[in-house]
């Protein structure tokens, strides 16, 4: 048991970042960051951009008061909310802890901020602790109340002072009793004013966006300059640095709530790079998306001139040597991930075999991978993964599958799809993996149960990328879905 008063944290000054981090960029969300910069000019204005952007804000005002247990909001309501938009009407009794009239005005602040803070990059404003404090207000704008402690160390509700540092200490206590301290409120406005001096100074020297919205997430939930409302804030700091990049909100949604609090616990520690890794991660995910916009879904009924106007220009753009070379080179990438591919999995069947094989010899297990003539096999399940991860499966550019088939009782195979992303190819290449059962019946008919998803998060490279750093991306990617794959396979024996 923890003593009483037992500090988890002690309180600190604000650190800078270290010169290796100011220099750190991570070479895949860099590469996909460019190639969005370039694909935004075609669909600004869209009203395909509009919806897209629409939903993420809508995601990110839900997720930023759930993660911090202000209220909850099943996810099937979440999702309608999210498509729909915030009317009292969408919200069943039942789906929420709190009465509808108390969240929905929540709900909208915490929109409307976000909205403030495209505004505050168009604007061009420099960031500064007045509008830290403009920030608060917005989002607390609703927020009546917040939990204190009484004289006799008794939990209450007390009043919440917006838009204003705090003038008590507000030290959280864990569950084991140990205190995290927060910069103490005498020192606050000087931390502060510390903030904004190093963040502009980061600014001006260019660190990459994941580095600098990381850091400033951090630094601000060191100080704690607010009586409550401090984790919205950090994340709206976060999604500034990122919107003035080009880039999108930082939504921390509940199913990495986790991973998103050690993070910050190991950026206490002196860490950083395990928040830097999560913000990427989420970025990565918004661009994959946004790249994966239908065409369909960019315009609404044109002119037949314009349609034929439209598709001359993309057989004309498929002639020219820069988008062969393009493709060229992301498929002779893929070709060296999909050989890596095939050498790992052979070394997996081989281990798998013996065992196998030393319980009934007519279990085995092979490896097969794809040519010419059956590269289409798994169409229908690479568009099914695709779907469920969010993203357009270009299968047309180019498609390639590696397969470890597992026989026993019944058929498994687990398989690594390899194609193109997004509507239009840019030279981003994508990879996903799905797990399917095969089961003979009376009938002597074969049953299918799958596709089973094998990654939460599809691997992605561009023709921009040096190779040795793909290869060692996907080296870490590859090992840790095969895992995945082969256990879940072991569940159902």
């Amino acid at each position: 048991m923890t003593p009483k008063n037992t500090r988890a944290y002690l309180w600190q000054p604000i650190s800078d970042l270290s010169e290796d981090l100011k220099r750190h960029q991570q070479p895949d969300l860099a590469s996909l960051a460019a190639i969005w910069k370039e694909q935004s000019q075609r669909l600004k204005g869209s009203a395909a951009m509009a919806r897209f952007n629409e939903r993420l804000q809508r995601e990110w005002a839900i997720e930023t008061g759930i993660i911090e247990g202000l209220y909850s909001v099943d996810r099937g309501i979440t999702q309608v909310l999210i498509e729909r938009g915030f009317e009292a009407s969408l919200i069943p009794h039942g789906t929420t802890d709190r009465p509808v009239s108390e969240i929905l005005p929540i709900l909208k602040d915490q929109e409307a901020t976000l909205e403030g803070l495209f505004d505050f990059v168009a604007q061009r404003r420099p960031l500064s602790t007045s509008y830290i404090k403009e920030l608060h207000h917005q989002l607390t704008r609703n927020q009546q109340t917040t939990d204190g402690i009484d004289t006799l160390g008794r939990a209450v509700q007390i009043k919440l002072v917006k838009g204003d540092w705090k003038l008590q200490p507000n030290n959280p206590t864990r569950p084991d009793g140990a205190v995290h301290e927060y910069c103490p409120p005498e020192h606050v406005a000087a931390e502060m004013d510390n903030l904004i001096g190093l963040y502009s100074q980061q600014d001006q020297t260019g660190v990459a966006p994941e580095i600098s919205a990381a850091w400033l997430h951090h630094r601000f939930t060191q100080i704690h300059p607010f009586q409550d409302g401090n984790g919205r804030v950090a994340r709206a700091l976060a999604s500034l640095v990122f919107l003035k990049a080009g880039w999108f909100p930082l939504v921390i949604n509940r199913d990495i709530r986790e991973e998103y609090i050690d993070a910050l616990e190991a950026a206490d520690a002196g860490d950083l790079m395990p928040l830097v890794s999560l913000v990427s991660r989420v970025q990565k995910t918004a661009f994959v998306r946004a790249l994966s916009l239908s065409d369909d879904a960019l315009r609404h009924i044109e002119p037949l001139d314009q349609v034929i106007a439209k598709a001359a220009e993309k057989v004309r753009r498929r002639k020219f040597s820069e988008l062969q070379d393009m493709a060229n080179a992301a498929v002779t990438l893929s070709a060296v991930l999909e050989e890596l591919t095939q050498v790992r999995l052979r070394e997996v069947c081989e281990r798998l075999g013996t065992q196998l094989r030393a319980i009934d010899v007519r279990y085995t297990c092979r490896v097969d991978r794809s040519d010419a003539n059956n590269s289409h096999w798994f169409k229908q399940q690479i568009v099914a993964i695709a779907k469920q991860l969010d993203y357009y499966a270009d299968t047309g550019t180019h498609r390639a599958w590696v397969r470890l088939r597992i026989h026993e009782e019944r058929e498994t195979d687990i398989v690594l799809a390899f194609h193109g992303l997004g509507t239009q190819f840019l030279g981003v290449m994508a990879v996903s993996a799905f797990l399917e059962y095969r089961d003979r019946t009376e009938a002597r008919q074969t049953r299918v149960d799958g596709p089973h998803q094998l990654c939460s998060e599809i691997f992605h490279f561009s023709h921009r990328e040096p190779d040795t750093d793909v290869k060692d991306r996907f080296y870490h990617w590859l090992d840790k879905t095969v895992l995945v794959g082969l256990d879940m396979w072991q569940r159902q024996l």
